[in-house]
């Protein structure tokens, strides 16, 4: 099976399960946007929580071993067309070089990880509208001279 495959099948579950990522994510004890992601194709899970991600959906274990396997990180580089996805993009179009700039006075010459990586989500009730608080929390890579 491969990744998208695995990716129908699992988003097939969840909907059948009538289950959040929250409620799949304290089951196996991942954060929910990781599971999310792995369970996306965009992330590679241990065998114990790929098992584990399975039987809470209920589906048969050769999803396991494509939760298992090394992903390709990659996307359609196309302008997204979901709202939602496009603002993100619209954010890093009209922030990017600003929080880079920002990020660097702070840090030096570098990058933020995506690798050693978290990202939190969490709502904010107002009486104004409700709020999205994304945390990107990425550790620091300085660039190296040589």
């Amino acid at each position: 099976m491969d990744k998208l495959e695995m990716r129908h099948t699992l988003l097939a579950a969840k909907a059948r399960k009538k289950m959040s990522w929250d409620d799949i994510g304290k089951t196996v004890g991942m954060s929910p946007v990781w599971v999310a992601s792995a369970c996306y194709g965009m992330n590679s899970a241990s065998s114990d929580v790929a098992h584990q991600i399975c039987d809470t959906l209920g589906v048969e274990s050769d999803v396991a071993e494509a939760l298992v396997a090394f992903p390709t990180k990659a996307w359609d580089e196309a302008i997204p067309q979901d709202p939602f996805i496009y603002r993100l993009y619209e954010v890093v179009g009209v922030y990017g070089e600003t929080l880079k700039d920002v990020v660097q006075e702070k840090f030096g010459d570098g990058i933020m990880s995506a690798i050693n990586f978290t990202m939190e989500v969490d709502k904010i009730e107002d009486p104004k509208g409700d709020r999205v608080l994304l945390t990107l929390n990425g550790k620091f890579l300085p660039y190296k001279s040589w």
